[in-house]
């Protein structure tokens, strides 16, 4: 079945019915070509290149020729690039304009990353390569963890997670290998604040523990009272992420580490928002036990279309001695990897991954690092700040923001200026795809009704802050103004219209089948 019996218009007959480029010929508009799947443009019965059938060779797949159609659509390769470049023409990305997404840091990837990680002997590295051969990439990889370990003033450090999820799984277990080793096995409750990355609970849940909910105050951080009085000695520890998913400073993070150590748990801390504070505050300077840190995140590996991640995770004083195998070291004159626990000082809680982690996403890492220098990566922090304050402020006399006072990172407004307008948070986020921008985070965190949460990063100027803050003012203007009509029919210029997109999560196709009139998921 074709992409528009899921609701997502492809050819010109359904665009007539369904609101869409229905005022040209062809479907397309002006350099926004209609785009139809490779399934509909091609001939299942030819393919690119026809070729007369070999004359008197034998053949040598010993009975397993082919003896029909395989179903592939035949297109010559003018026809194939196209499809492709159309396609992707279609995609929203970072070099396009600005991704406002919160709780994500969708930055600019200086191209100088890219450059170093395809040079020879990082590209093609292979994990069972004599470790003769790959000396560099062991001393790469030596380098990152130290500079690693030295921004978040941390004695270890796990390189292997592949990302984010993966590296709060580590922190975790390395917390529980700890507990277990010292008779502490009835700890099994953890603390996790409500306004969490939803990956928090899970990891707990997934390492063995319980989740004991924390609310939130009327700031928007940690209940101090309500964090005490959930203090026992089956406390395993607390998940808290700093700067928090509102975009705020837990500002009693030193008292939540010294409380959690006092009851015999441990804090971890979930990193994802590092770039908030990368060379301005050390985490382990706050009582932090472990703390996963996104490189596709804070030091601008590409990010988004599933990966690759990569979530390294670092360990204090306390936790140290359980860091997963493998892990690099120095020997004299060269680099060696301690592949089995037998062979580590510690007591390695288990292995996390195959091999030793995603090398692309170290080289691009180090690199970033390296070309900031500790200076830069001060300024990263600080700009990321800078700019997430300006579109609060910007934007706090249309908008209402979640919060009194300024914000780190992001800045987090709710749907009360939208109250009585008949616009919800869903119709004005597809109103700016309209205007040409990927809407921010919605609807999250939990904690905010309608959220919007907005984080331009560091990488943004100003006047493509002005750009994209005229835009919402705009827009949160004319909501106010009764043209709600607008809201609900968003977006109209975009290929794809508005689905049901519950339904189509719900359930999805996935399989291209010829068209049979049979109605299908999101229709």
């Amino acid at each position: 079945m074709g992409m528009n019996t899921q609701g997502r218009p492809t050819r010109m007959a359904e665009n007539i019915q369904t609101g869409g480029y229905a005022d040209t010929v062809s479907g397309s508009r002006g350099l926004d070509q209609a785009e139809p799947l490779i399934f509909e443009r091609g001939n299942l019965e030819h393919c690119g290149v026809d070729l007369p059938e070999p004359r008197g060779t034998a053949s040598r797949l010993g009975g397993l020729e082919r003896q029909g159609q395989i179903g592939l659509p035949g297109l010559a390769e003018p026809e194939t690039m196209r499809h492709y470049v159309r396609l992707s023409r279609k995609n929203y990305a970072i070099d396009l304009g600005l991704y406002p997404l919160g709780s994500c840091t969708m930055k600019h990837n200086p191209r100088l990353n890219e450059k170093i990680a395809r040079l020879p002997g990082f590209a093609d590295v292979h994990p069972l390569q004599p470790a003769s051969t790959v000396q560099g990439a062991y001393e790469l990889m030596g380098e990152l963890a130290h500079w690693l370990m030295t921004l978040t003033n941390m004695p270890a450090v796990a390189l292997s997670p592949k990302a984010g999820a993966h590296g709060e799984f580590c922190g975790m277990m390395a917390i529980r290998a700890k507990l277990d080793a010292d008779g502490q096995t009835h700890r099994r409750r953890v603390l996790v604040p409500e306004s969490a990355h939803g990956t928090n609970p899970a990891t707990a849940v997934q390492c063995g523990f319980v989740c004991d909910e924390i609310p939130a105050d009327k700031t928007g951080r940690v209940d101090m009272e309500a964090f005490k009085a959930k203090l026992g000695d089956d406390v395993a520890g607390i998940m808290l992420t700093n700067p928090n998913t509102c975009g705020l400073f837990e500002r009693d993070i030193r008292e939540i580490a010294d409380l959690i150590h006092e009851a015999g748990g441990y804090f971890y801390c979930d990193g994802a928002n590092f770039n908030a504070i990368v060379g301005r505050v050390r985490p382990g300077d706050l009582g932090v036990d472990a703390m996963h840190i996104n490189l596709h995140k804070t030091f601008s590996t590409p990010h988004g279309g599933g990966g690759p991640g990569s979530g390294p995770t670092v360990l204090s004083d306390a936790l140290a001695a359980f860091a997963p195998v493998p892990y690099v070291v120095k020997d004299g004159e060269t680099w060696k990897m301690v592949e089995h626990a037998a062979e580590a000082e510690g007591e390695p809680f288990g292995r996390m991954a195959a091999f030793h982690g995603q090398m692309g996403m170290f080289t691009r890492a180090l690199t970033y690092m390296m070309s900031h220098g500790s200076d830069g990566l001060k300024r990263v922090a600080e700009d990321a700040v800078l700019n997430a304050n300006y579109i609060l402020a910007r934007l706090k006399h249309v908008m209402t923001p979640a919060f009194e006072g300024s914000c780190m990172h992001e800045a987090l407004f709710d749907d009360r200026f939208l109250k009585d307008t008949g616009v919800s948070t869903l119709d004005f986020a597809k109103a700016m795809i309209d205007e040409g921008y990927h809407p921010m985070t919605m609807y999250f965190p939990l904690v905010v009704h309608g959220a919007m949460l907005i984080e331009p990063t560091e990488t943004e100027s100003k006047s493509g802050l002005d750009r994209f803050v005229d835009v919402l003012e705009a827009l949160a203007m004319a909501a106010k103004s009764g043209e709600s009509e607008r809201f609900l029919a968003a977006p109209v210029h975009a290929p794809t219209k508005r689905l049901d997109e519950t339904r189509a999560a719900r359930q999805p196709v996935l399989r291209w089948t010829p068209d049979s009139g049979a109605a299908a998921a999101a229709e």
